[in-house]
């Protein structure tokens, strides 16, 4: 199974995402990538697949001490790091919006499919990863040869310790009401492991 992109957009985003974040983080980006294309795929959405990825793998780069705002919450600046790479990829202007939209949406309220797929797509991607949601419903194999691929290397506990530095900081940003809903334990719990 291949978990990337062939296109220069989504070298250009595995490349960055390489450089910026640790290996934990970057295999997270990866497996949010792999899980809501699977997702799509299993349940016959159409969706803009270079957008997907390249949001995807950018998606928290906001977390990274580089791109760490110290006003903006981590998603709107992972949106913006999203908008300035793309700018230098040719994107036009409402196709660059969009990848900043999908990575601010993936830490707002639920979004379906209908609504906004790729949006949709990157929560499934990173609920899976981060909390084990809908697990069940990935074939084990599959899970497995992704996790061979892109190992977990101690991310539920750096995640949580990422989150909870922004909820500290920004107590009004989205990562704040999702540790104080109880993020730690669910991390804790995923079945994918550490």
């Amino acid at each position: 199974m291949t978990w990337t992109l062939d296109t220069n957009s989504a070298r250009t985003a595995l490349q960055i995402a390489s450089e910026y974040a640790d290996p934990a983080l970057l295999n997270h980006s990866v497996r949010s990538y792999a899980f809501g294309a699977q997702y799509a795929d299993q349940h016959g959405l159409a969706y803009d697949e270079e957008l997907f990825y390249v949001a995807a793998l950018l998606h928290d780069l906001g977390l990274t001490v580089p791109f760490d705002s110290h006003t903006l919450p981590f998603e709107e600046a992972g949106g913006h790091v999203a908008r300035v790479l793309t700018a230098g990829l040719g994107w036009p202007a409402d196709r660059r919006a969009r990848a900043e939209e999908v990575i601010v949406l993936h830490m707002r309220d639920d979004v379906t499919s209908a609504e906004d797929v790729e949006s949709h797509l990157l929560q499934v991607g990173t609920s899976a990863d981060v909390s084990g949601l809908r697990l069940s419903e990935f074939d084990p194999a599959f899970t497995a040869a992704l996790l061979a691929d892109h190992p977990r290397a101690g991310f539920g506990a750096a995640f949580t310790a990422l989150v909870e530095d922004q909820a500290k900081r920004k107590p009004d940003c989205a990562a704040a009401a999702y540790v104080a809903g109880g993020a730690a334990a669910r991390i804790a719990a995923n079945p994918l492991g550490a």
